[in-house]
């Protein structure tokens, strides 16, 4: 039963921050959370902001944010930005957000801070891409 609580309230939290940072929540998935952003600023924003607020509950989560053009099919997206976005997630440890370099390049001015986090070979894609961890000097 406490498990069940303690996803109830981190779904609450996701949830909350995705919409006061104007995102879209796309779908759940077990205990991950699929988002659009009209902006990559705030998608990096939301993911500081949720590892931040489920501290007080001991979880870490792990985040990971790309941009790029993305297929609506009805309520869910598709195409390759949204795998990326998972690949890149899936390389973040516990408390970290990860991003590529075309969020990174996008976000410049924004008063985010990045540390080189290296290229990698993502699953699917024929170059490798420069990931990078975020600070937290940048405010959620």
């Amino acid at each position: 039963m406490r498990w069940r609580q303690i996803l109830d309230q981190h779904d609450r939290i996701v949830r909350q921050e995705i919409s006061r940072l104007r995102g879209r929540e796309i779908k759940s998935l077990g205990e991950g959370f699929l988002a659009t952003f009209d902006g990559p600023a705030r998608g990096v924003r939301c993911a500081m902001a949720i590892g931040e607020a489920m501290k007080p509950l001991d979880i870490e989560i792990r985040s990971g944010v790309h941009t790029g053009e993305v297929e609506f099919k009805g309520d869910d997206v598709g195409g390759i930005a949204v795998h990326v976005a998972a690949r890149v997630a899936a390389l973040a440890t516990g408390g970290q957000v990860l991003i590529s370099s075309t969020v990174r390049d996008l976000v410049a001015g924004s008063n985010l801070s990045f540390r080189d986090f290296g290229t990698r070979a993502l699953k699917g894609l024929s170059e490798d891409v420069r990931l990078f961890a975020v600070e937290n000097g940048g405010r959620p």
